[in-house]
């Protein structure tokens, strides 16, 4: 267990799992775990690959002292990305749909992000979707890096590298099957890896 973190993004990880007895009482014989990722800062899985993709960018030098990051986000993503923007003195702009709760964009800005709402009931493509917009606003505002979780590879590596292992060692290699649920993939497309 860490004792003394340096900043909030040293707390990223290493979550504890709790067993479930209660509701899985003679319904299953195995025993249940859970990891409880909401004990990351952003009450979220997402913070590892958000710190993770960060990291990676300012080490290839896309993301540079000063910049700013921008992310289509539904709101997980991009509170995590909005912790580490605060930490390493980036601005940060959101595109999110009309669909999100007033409580996400509020938390967003809440850590300094400008937040853009954008229609829902519009395809991928049309320069009003959300994926339009944060594409545009990268190409239009000097000195930024667009995340794009659902294809930077380093979403995945962040559960290959951190999550899996975590796993295994906790269930000290026991762990026979794995559930977890599906956002921009990179979870489960990695931390089966490891295990």
């Amino acid at each position: 267990m860490k004792k003394i973190c340096d900043t909030i993004l040293d707390t990223i990880g290493e979550t504890p799992m709790v067993r479930i007895n209660r509701i899985t009482k003679g319904v299953v014989k195995g025993t249940v775990l859970v990891k409880i990722e909401t004990f990351n800062p952003g009450n979220s899985i997402k913070d590892r690959m958000a710190v993770k993709m960060i990291e990676d960018a300012e080490r290839a030098g896309l993301l540079k002292p000063g910049g700013t990051i921008i992310e289509g986000t539904s709101g997980n993503t991009g509170m995590g990305l909005a912790i580490a923007a605060v930490v390493k003195g980036y601005k940060c702009i959101f595109t999110t749909t009309d669909k999100q709760s007033k409580e996400k964009v509020d938390a967003l800005k809440a850590f300094g992000a400008e937040v853009i709402v954008c229609p829902t009931n519009v395809e991928p493509e049309d320069p009003r979707s959300y994926y339009s917009v944060s594409s545009r606003l990268e190409r239009e505002i000097p000195n930024s890096w667009k995340a794009n979780q659902y294809d930077n590879l380093s979403n995945s590596k962040a559960h290959y590298e951190q999550t899996g292992p975590e796993i295994w060692e906790q269930t000290a290699g026991r762990i026979t099957q794995l559930v977890v649920g599906v956002g921009s993939g990179g979870t489960v497309s990695r931390v089966g890896r490891p295990l």
